[in-house]
């Protein structure tokens, strides 16, 4: 079963039901991320991001991967919250309950 109509703010949230629970549907977040990490590389001032960008693609030593403080110095930068206002936290909740609510199993067929 999946929501058709997200929670909507400035991150519209879908909510899709698993067996086992719920799934976020957080698409627009990644992109929000994504332009941060973009605009970080392309826009920032201070080239740290971009020099390690360089170093991970062709690292020199093995001290700690540049890679790692690649990953490292952009999730500093990029976003992690998203938030809600009003009304909206209040249907996430109620999305997220009835999506997690518990259903039926089909019995299991005895031996035969």
């Amino acid at each position: 079963m999946s929501d058709e109509k997200p929670v909507t703010g400035p991150i519209p949230i879908y909510v899709d039901s698993i067996p086992a629970g719920v799934v976020l549907d957080l698409q627009a977040f990644s992109r929000l991320v994504i332009g941060d990490v973009i605009n970080e590389l392309l826009h920032a001032e201070d080239t740290t991001a971009w020099d390690l960008l360089h170093e991970a693609a062709a690292p020199v030593g093995e001290e700690q991967f540049p890679g790692e403080l690649l990953e490292q110095h952009l999730a500093e930068r990029a976003s992690s919250r998203v938030p809600l206002y009003g009304p909206a936290a209040l249907e996430l909740t109620r999305k997220l309950r009835r999506a997690a609510a518990p259903r039926p199993v089909p019995g299991q067929r005895g031996a035969a």
